[in-house]
């Protein structure tokens, strides 16, 4: 074989190896784009899902707020439809651009229509019930128009779903389809390069290896990246609050079964079980807040909200606790710091249990001070300062940076001692970032610790007046002469209570058992102040008090009374008109500075209280007499009428609650739970029967979780009566 003809042959194979080189270059870059390009739509298909998901939800939401708006004529709720409308329309202009499938931009715009309809009908009850009055906007609710557009909404959604899930699935095919050609095509180029010379084409093999590799990562994202997806939706789909029913339940029952006469290692068992109970409770809290936040469900919301009476609350939160460990507790808010912010009240609250929860756990001796300070303000805005010390155990300097890690403690001996998950940081860090705000730690060990969190809030536009404290050093001997007042509220106990502390005051007032007859009142007599009940039959005192100031223009003081201790309720109460808010149970201290100040009335010397003894605790179980003791001030006839008012109320009350509830009358079932806050608190039983009542309140009710809350609350109750009765011998 002559030269030439060599050089032709390897000529000719070096240009059919290049020809060939370049074909398999080309289908296996070809394949990667493909695969690049399926993971683009299978996103895309993912972003549909949860428009469409978004869409249902913010359906829902708009129908409930205008439910909400009828029922309460709320302008929050307003606010509230409004922002939905805008998100709706948001969400139909991104589901308009799909174009990639005729049979879904067809049902996208039955989607639109509909939805266009369901907002239209919404707008026709909100234009009734401005025009013609609520009954009119109820019976317009009442028919199943609504119903049917919003069923018609969640079918043409659900066959959204359905097509695009046969898209979703010729995406995955395709996409496995193309990974199976590149793998082959780059076994072909792998066999091709060895045959050649390992010298020569050296650098062949090691770009053949990288798109191998390349490949194989773009499979295992796109699996990966289904499989996360498909996890985080199921996880936050079963990890909702009914998780916490059955916690609550065992908590509840293991509380009753402490009361019981149990021998001391059933008793020792029964409390290990509680405790337990609670750091799983703490724990399921913990875990659903994280992934609340990995999956961007943890929304900020925006509302007026008093810094200092956030603060005050907080306090009181803790100061049983601190006392338990002798620790000594403060809170102070600078004057220089705004009253009235804007902001999320509620994770403001939930960035401070955890840095005070923190900060008491690993405290022993000292004390532990809470600080809000001023760092600066600019364009209506506040960078308000959080600063948490206490004089704990510390921490070492080399574990600083990693006590905001997932399930981190400085030492696992902390973990073996103190307990907890190490998530309570991690969550404040997440918090504090999700409002733009910063956290710093310093910390000495041995010495204890200081956490500094800032964040942003704007400035309300309109302050309101801080909230008056509810101790005081001393008591002073009140002059009401020439002063009367209204008194609108609807418990017998509550108002023995407080013709019991108005007859002491030599204070005149009248009493008025609902919104309506106080009205009646006011249109006849003139009285220097109102103590307004918020949760009344025939007209709630949020209407009576709006009826107050815009149709019978008046402008005399309006106090709220409500059994609410939320955040936030009482700059509610203040936006409608009212001008402050007192929590129930009523403390005397309080109502008198808040009658004081609005009346404007000048106290003359020193009140000088009895000395009140307090029943034996261990005869009792479950009622306690310190509060009924504290307000009596030795007056046995008050006590022996509210703890007669009390045995007869409370078996009619838990009549009254079966009977909402095998009549499945929510509303009353409510009011009801709401009414019987007040009735229990004259014996002291608002710290056991409280959740209970709140869950019968507040939850949307099945047969089980009402059982759950029901049972217990019956028979704490009736164990509560008989302990009653016992004292009202003793009168």
């Amino acid at each position: 074989m002559t030269g030439k003809r060599i050089i032709f042959y390897i000529l000719t194979a070096f240009i059919a190896g290049t020809i060939l080189l370049i074909y398999i270059q080309h289908n296996s870059a070809k394949n990667i784009n493909l695969l690049i390009k399926g993971n683009e739509k299978l996103t895309g298909e993912y972003q549909v899902r949860s428009q469409l998901k978004e869409l249902e939800t913010d359906i829902i939401l708009i129908e409930n707020n205008v439910k909400s708006i009828v029922s309460t004529n709320d302008p929050l709720h307003i606010k509230e439809l409004e922002t939905e409308v805008v998100k709706v329309d948001d969400d139909l202009k991104q589901l308009l651009k799909i174009s990639d499938d005729d049979s879904t931009v067809k049902q996208i715009g039955e989607l639109t229509s509909l939805v266009r309809i369901k907002l239209h009908f919404n707008k026709e009850v909100l234009d009734s019930l401005h025009i013609k009055g609520k009954s009119s906007a109820e019976k317009l609710m009442g028919t199943l128009r609504g119903k049917r557009i919003t069923d018609s909404i969640l079918r043409i959604s659900q066959k959204i779903k359905n097509t695009r899930q046969n898209f979703l699935k010729d995406i995955t095919a395709s996409l496995d389809n193309g990974g199976k050609k590149a793998q082959q095509f780059s076994n072909i180029l792998i066999a091709l390069v060895l045959i050649c010379s390992a010298g020569l084409f050296w650098y062949i093999i090691n770009a053949i290896r990288k798109q191998i590799s390349l490949i194989k990562q773009l499979n295992i994202s796109e699996k990966k990246a289904r499989e996360a997806a498909l996890i985080k939706e199921k996880f936050m789909a079963n990890m909702s609050h009914e998780i916490r029913t059955p916690m609550n339940a065992i908590l509840g029952f293991t509380n009753l079964l402490q009361r019981k006469n149990l021998d001391s290692e059933s008793k020792e068992y029964v409390q290990t079980i509680e405790k337990s109970g609670g750091i799983l409770l703490t724990i399921i809290n913990d875990v659903l807040d994280l992934a609340k936040i990995e999956a961007g469900m943890m929304r900020i919301e925006s509302a007026v909200f008093s810094i200092r009476g956030l603060v005050h609350s907080i306090e009181i939160m803790f100061t049983a606790k601190a006392g338990e460990k002798q620790l000594q507790l403060s809170a102070v808010v600078d004057e220089d710091v705004p009253d009235t912010l804007d902001g999320d009240a509620i994770r403001l609250t939930q960035i401070l249990v955890n840095l005070i929860g923190n900060a008491l756990k690993f405290t022993g001796r000292g004390s532990i001070a809470i600080k809000i300070t001023n760092e600066g303000m600019a364009d209506n805005m506040i960078k308000t300062g959080i600063t948490v010390s206490d004089t704990g155990i510390g921490i070492e300097k080399d574990k600083l940076e990693t006590i905001y890690e997932r399930f981190q403690q400085a030492e696992d001996a902390v973990t073996r001692k103190y307990g907890g998950t190490g998530l309570g940081l991690s969550i404040v860090n997440e918090l504090v970032l999700l409002q733009n705000g910063n956290i710093k730690v310093e910390s000495e060990f041995g010495k204890g610790t200081s956490f500094r969190v800032m964040i942003p809030y704007k400035i309300a536009n309109e302050q309101i007046s801080n909230q008056v404290s509810a101790e005081n050093d001393e008591d002073v001997e009140p002059n009401f002469k020439d002063v009367c007042i209204l008194v609108v509220e609807d418990n017998e106990i509550n108002q023995s209570l407080i013709k019991h502390l108005f007859k002491s005051w030599q204070l005149q007032f009248e009493l008025a058992n609902n919104g309506r007859e106080a009205i009646n009142k006011l249109q006849l007599i003139k009285y220097d102040l109102i103590l307004m009940d918020i949760q009344m039959p025939e007209m709630d005192g949020y209407t009576a008090t709006q009826a107050i100031r815009e149709e019978l223009k008046l402008s005399t003081p309006i106090i709220a009374m409500t059994a609410h201790a939320l955040a936030g309720e009482r700059e509610k109460c203040l936006s409608y008109g009212m001008d402050e808010y007192i929590s129930k149970p009523i403390r005397e201290h309080q109502l008198y500075k808040l009658i004081t100040q609005f009346t404007h009335i000048k106290t003359q010397g020193v009140l000088h209280k009895k000395q009140i003894s307090v029943v034996d605790a261990a005869h009792y179980k479950y009622i306690h007499m310190q509060y009924m003791k504290d307000v009596s001030n030795g007056n046995k006839e008050y006590e022996k009428t509210v703890t007669e008012q009390f045995i007869e109320t409370i078996p009619e009350d838990l009549l009254a609650l079966e009977k909402a509830w095998q009549h499945n009358d929510l509303n009353v079932l409510k009011q009801l739970a709401h009414n019987m806050k007040t009735t229990v608190s004259v014996m002291g039983l608002n710290e056991i029967l409280q959740p209970y009542l709140d869950n019968l309140e507040d939850e949307n009710m099945n047969e089980q979780a009402f059982k759950e809350n029901f049972i217990p609350l019956k028979s704490i109750c009736n164990a509560s009566l008989d302990e009653a009765k016992h004292f009202y011998a003793t009168l």
